[in-house]
């Protein structure tokens, strides 16, 4: 099968029913997309495919021909993508585990609503958990990222 990730054609021959996210940490060595939960509940492992943000540890690999998978490292090799900018201003992070599946969400969102109200951010973020309670940095963040952004 054949499909791009971060921009780079990939070939894929292995098991069609393997997780997206074992493709990208072990066959690419593309560690930023995390293993969370496995069942679609936590929203570490969120990555973009064809732009739209999805959870890689469910998505096998066999619903990918001919799609574009963007990880974290590939959403901007300088760091200087406004949602990376707006995390880093707002001192987002806090333990960081879930951080680069809140970001893809957030950039998928931003992409789709440039200027998001309340209830779009409510949605795009509802199934990405963070354990350290920082909500109102991440939404500060995705408020500051779309004001960049136009």
């Amino acid at each position: 099968m054949q499909l791009t990730v971060n921009g780079t054609p990939r070939t894929y021959d292995g098991d069609p029913s393997q997780p997206l996210l074992w493709y990208l940490r072990d066959e690419l060595d593309l560690t930023g997309t995390k293993f969370g939960c496995g069942i679609s509940a936590c929203g570490a492992c969120t990555v973009h495919v064809d732009g739209n943000a999805i959870q890689s540890c469910v998505t096998p690999m066999r619903a990918l021909e001919g799609k574009a998978v963007t990880t974290i490292e590939g959403l901007s090799t300088k760091g200087d993508h406004p949602v990376q900018k707006a995390w880093a201003a707002a001192d987002v992070p806090q333990c960081g585990y879930c951080q680069s599946g809140q970001m893809m969400a957030a950039a998928a969102l931003l992409e789709q609503h440039p200027n998001p109200t309340e209830a779009d951010i409510d949605r795009a973020m509802s199934l990405i958990l963070c354990r350290c309670g920082t909500y109102t940095r991440i939404r500060d963040a995705i408020v500051a990222a779309s004001k960049a952004g136009r």
